[in-house]
């Protein structure tokens, strides 16, 4: 299945003096869905919720630019499927990038 969507990267920025925030910044890649699964959760919350919590651990394959190579440790989420995931976990094959999802996004986007 091909992929086509936004990456979001956060830069750390200084906002005031002595004040740090993540300033996010999106760009568009085009790529492949390696894998699509999903994954029940018994929720974390307390008190204890009767629903469970649903996580992906969808893979996505984006051929990657200069920028991407050089801020691979910065990417943050993937728009995916209407919604923004957070990345889990980034593997560099050159040519390419390899990401994981799990949760929904809940910080900052551009």
């Amino acid at each position: 299945m091909r992929f086509h969507g936004t990456v979001g990267y956060a830069t750390d920025t200084e906002t005031v003096p002595g004040v740090w925030s993540e300033v996010i910044t999106e760009r568009e890649y085009y790529g492949d869905v390696l894998r699509q699964a999903r994954r029940l959760e018994p929720s974390s919350a307390v008190p204890a919720t009767l629903n469970q919590d649903v996580t992906v651990e969808n893979r996505f394959s984006i051929v990657a630019d200069a920028y991407a190579y050089d801020n691979f440790s910065k990417m943050r989420y993937v728009g995916w499927n209407g919604s923004n995931w957070t990345i889990t976990t980034v593997e560099v094959q050159r040519p390419r990038l390899i990401m994981t999802i799990g949760a929904l996004w809940n910080g900052n986007t551009a």
